[in-house]
């Protein structure tokens, strides 16, 4: 199991870099494709499109696929998306190659979650599912600075270069690792379209959307709001995003555990959590040493909400899981268009750059209230939240 997971988070680490390292090098794509630098983040868009359709589409036109075919599949189709990215020889087909790339990322988190929580058991899957996830956090920390600095020094598409790489290895690593998955139950593409059907589906896609929105509309401006503000220096912002990334490592931990215990209740503090912290990064940016320590604790708050909303679409999508776990990824990228958007609203408003941070406030705010509301209206009600008592230690008896 472990080395099965491992192979199912290596993924996770090619497509986490592949997403976020295209920010970085954004000045670099515009000089050699010759386009401004905001025309050459229609491919950030194109990718973000393209995992908001590929994660419904493919999760439903493969639901009697098996689980280990449309792994390996959906990562050999990401490979070739990454390869086609960096021969593209033109702007027009770049963004064809990019949204071709993003098309398996929501489908493949889904199913690598599903997988994942199979091979733990009951007690140990949102634990299991927050492993999967590291890999997406751990590319923060290493796969996107790495791939960043060699795209500067070698040329942006290079960077990609690891990306294929990355892809090719997991591949390989799913082949050898993953098992037959045989005794996964497949379902059909009408069974997983009725997973649209259910309000609670709904209510856990909009949780992400809304709360996870707030990380987004915090990170998107760090560099500005911690140069501007903080008098931080260039050179400390790649200090700065490893100190986020490493957040989000130890946020998918302490998420993954925490819903095991208590699914609704970790949604819950970790939104509370998001609130506070980007509340205080507000108040306090200026101070340079307190803006990167809080750095930190966002990207902790944020992603301890991701392993229990995995686990929740599982809960509340019944026999249509995988479409389900797949629209989580949706949600997140819509997430991140909606948080950056808001954020840029209030800063060309002239609020300046610590209003962003006090918007993703009110995003989590907002993801709270829709929480509330959902679980209001479920069986078990609010009661859900309190915490799951332990069982006592059974004395064994000698005979």
């Amino acid at each position: 199991m472990r080395w099965a997971i491992l192979a199912l988070a290596l993924g996770g680490f090619g497509i986490g870099t592949t997403e976020f390292v295209s920010m970085g090098l954004l000045p670099n794509i515009a000089d050699a494709m010759d386009v401004s630098e905001p025309t050459a983040g229609w491919v950030i868009s194109a990718y973000a499109l393209g995992v908001v359709v590929g994660a419904p589409l493919i999760a439903a036109l493969t639901a009697r696929m098996s689980r280990r075919t449309l792994l390996i599949g959906l990562m050999v189709a990401f490979t070739v998306g990454n390869l086609a990215t960096v021969l593209a020889p033109t702007f027009p087909s770049l963004l064809a190659a990019r949204f071709v790339a993003g098309l398996p990322h929501g489908a493949y988190f889904g199913v690598a979650a599903l997988v994942a929580a199979h091979l733990a058991g009951p007690q140990r899957r949102a634990k299991a599912v927050g492993q999967v996830m590291l890999g997406l956090s751990v590319a923060n920390v290493a796969g996107v600075p790495a791939a960043a600095w060699l795209g500067e020094h070698s040329g942006w598409r290079s960077a990609f270069l690891i990306v294929v790489a990355v892809g090719v290895l997991t591949v390989g690593a799913l082949i050898r690792n993953l098992g037959s998955l045989s005794d996964m139950r497949v379902t059909n593409p009408m069974t997983e379209l009725g997973a649209l059907r259910r309000g609670q589906v709904w209510f856990t896609l909009l949780i992400g959307t809304v709360g996870f929105g707030g990380m987004f509309a915090f990170y998107t401006y760090l560099n500005t709001t911690l140069t501007s503000i903080s008098g931080i220096g260039v050179g400390t912002i790649p200090f700065a995003l490893m100190l986020f990334g490493l957040g989000m490592v130890l946020g998918n931990v302490v998420g993954g555990i925490a819903a095991d215990r208590n699914v609704p209740l970790s949604i819950l503090l970790g939104l509370i959590g998001t609130t506070v912290v980007l509340l205080v990064f507000a108040a306090s940016v200026q101070f340079a040493w307190a803006a990167l320590i809080l750095t930190f604790f966002v990207g902790v708050a944020a992603t301890v909400t991701i392993p229990a909303l995995q686990t929740r679409l599982m809960d509340v999508a019944d026999d249509a899981q995988t479409l389900a776990a797949a629209l989580n990824h949706s949600a997140l990228n819509l997430a991140n268009a909606m948080g950056a958007w808001l954020g840029g609203l209030v800063i060309g408003a002239g609020l300046g750059y610590r209003a962003p941070s006090v918007v993703g406030a009110g995003l989590a705010v907002a993801g709270i209230v829709v929480l509330i509301v959902a679980l209001a209206v479920q069986p078990g009600g609010l009661r859900t939240l309190r915490p799951r008592r332990q069982a006592p230690p059974v004395t064994p008896i000698e005979v």
